[in-house]
């Protein structure tokens, strides 16, 4: 008899420790309900605005240690920039310092922008391949809108943290 009731405190004692550590039915809509709501990501995508004349567009920057690095010089101030015309289809200039590189073969379109050899920034209205950095993209434009924008020539350009 005294062992009996050993058991069955113990057995008392251990569907106690079990219910409390395991949601009731309630609880575990609960909690599934508040998992739904939780955003697939919590990270926010990183924008920068690109200013021509009289146009203000806004880029989407890549998850890479260089667009990283560009929008942290960024937060010393608007960088302004003269942009040459390459190729007829990329305005390009100088950077005021070097940024870390993360080449890789890939094709580009109208509305990247690309980081080449660290040191020279590109926005690009037409196609190209060859090894670049990609720092972001222009958000909603086309290739004839950006090249109409941009114009032929030079054309000053000013980059911001959005």
């Amino acid at each position: 008899m005294k062992y009996l009731l050993t058991i069955i405190v113990l057995l008392f004692a251990a569907c106690s420790s079990d219910a409390a550590s395991s949601p009731t039915q309630a609880d575990s809509k609960t909690t599934s309900a508040q998992v739904e709501k939780i955003p697939a990501t919590t990270e926010t995508s990183m924008k920068l605005k690109i200013r021509v004349n009289d146009t203000t567009f806004t880029a989407t920057l890549t998850e890479n240690s260089s667009a990283q690095a560009f929008a942290e010089f960024l937060t010393q101030g608007d960088l302004t920039l003269d942009m040459h015309d390459y190729g007829n289809f990329e305005k390009v200039a100088d950077l005021p310092q070097s940024f870390p590189r993360n080449d890789t073969q890939i094709d580009t379109d109208a509305g990247d922008i690309i980081l080449y050899q660290g040191k020279s920034i590109t926005i690009y209205y037409d196609k190209n391949f060859w090894n670049f950095t990609r720092l972001g993209k222009i958000d909603n434009v086309n290739k004839t809108r950006l090249k109409q924008i941009l114009g032929d020539g030079n054309a000053t350009v000013t980059f911001s943290i959005k």
